[in-house]
């Protein structure tokens, strides 16, 4: 597996590089024009590069996704919830595109609501029925936007109604038929 070879030495300015065409570019270089100059210690070492030791490399005991852009792994990263299931089958097809398209984006986020439901099934599963109310924070919006979640719930009973009559009318046109 590739690793990070970031060098302290990547960061140090390219004098010879010109970015004048970027708006913007350069504004904080004069210090006698630095709005925070009295509050900062200055020592212009920020205009050297930066000076750090990198990390060992964390051991990969689980899979990471890791983003196109970025081939190789970074020298620290998460373990904590490893892609499983549905929504990590998901999270995969999304870590196959760039992170500026909504190939990546849109999976995700329905990767996000497929989990909701996973860890809900999982719950049942190991015979603990969720407190749905309290997870959604309902107890807490009840409590501090009364006005709020009353037109919420109305508006979920609203919608509920109306599908639920959609559907049986259908049914007993059917039925009739």
């Amino acid at each position: 597996m590739l690793t990070d070879e970031t060098k302290p030495s990547d960061f140090k300015k390219s004098e010879n590089a010109d970015f004048s065409h970027i708006k913007g570019w350069g504004i904080d270089a004069d210090p006698e024009n630095d709005p925070v100059y009295p509050m900062k210690k200055r020592n212009n070492a920020e205009h050297e590069g930066y000076a750090w030791d990198r990390p060992a490399q964390q051991q990969d005991d689980v899979e990471i996704l890791k983003s196109v852009e970025r081939p190789n792994l970074t020298a620290v990263f998460g373990t904590a919830s490893p892609p499983e299931g549905l929504n990590g089958k998901l999270r995969e097809i999304a870590f196959k595109y760039s992170e500026s398209s909504y190939g990546r984006w849109l999976p995700l986020v329905l990767a996000d609501r497929v989990g909701v439901v996973e860890g809900i099934l999982d719950d049942f599963k190991e015979g603990h029925i969720p407190n749905i109310f309290n997870e959604l924070g309902w107890g807490a919006e009840l409590k501090h936007n009364k006005k709020g979640f009353i037109l919420k719930m109305a508006l979920i009973a609203a919608g509920t109604a109306i599908a639920v009559s959609l559907l049986t009318s259908k049914k007993k046109a059917e039925d009739e038929e």
